[in-house]
């Protein structure tokens, strides 16, 4: 295959692949804004341990829960710095939102009725299973793993060892 191959995943300059955008049955499904507008893959060119960890979580969620997971910002190609971050440019941190009781593939926040503890809390502890987590910011209160961090209410931000 070529590098201009149509089929192939997009590479960066670090030769990180973009993540799938929410393939058929794929257990989790892509959100996030650039500059006010929708990413749509932009911002998550993901470093292939992270890749990995995205990937077999969703497949693991996937057997024992019918909501997929939302998977937002993770790099920005080449990691370039984001404009409304001083995180996410290694590709080894990623963005997710908590689990609605609804189903609904919406933001939540962990005071909202519809948030789902437990389920969030069953999704942070997969990642800890089959990742190398370092670190899980998160405001909701009694998560286990979890440190609160300001703006963090509405997603839990998740960093992996390097």
């Amino acid at each position: 295959m070529s590098e201009d191959d149509p089929l192939r995943p997009p590479l960066d300059s670090r030769r990180f692949f973009m993540l799938p955008q929410s393939p058929m049955d794929s257990g989790y499904y892509v959100y996030g804004r650039l500059h006010g507008k929708p990413a749509r893959g932009a911002y998550q060119y993901a470093h292939p341990t992270m890749m990995t960890a995205i990937l077999r979580v969703a497949l693991e969620w996937q057997a024992i829960d019918q909501r997929r997971m939302g998977v937002g910002d993770i790099s920005l190609a080449g990691g370039i710095r984001p404009p409304d971050h001083d995180t996410h440019r290694t590709g080894l941190e990623v963005d997710v939102r908590p689990l609605r009781k609804d189903g609904r593939e919406q933001p939540v926040s962990w005071q909202d009725p519809q948030y789902d503890r437990e389920g969030t809390i069953k999704l942070i502890e997969l990642f800890r299973t089959f990742a190398p987590v370092g670190k899980v910011l998160f405001n909701g209160p009694d998560v286990p793993f979890t440190t609160q961090y300001p703006g963090h209410d509405d997603h839990f931000h998740l960093k992996l060892r390097g």
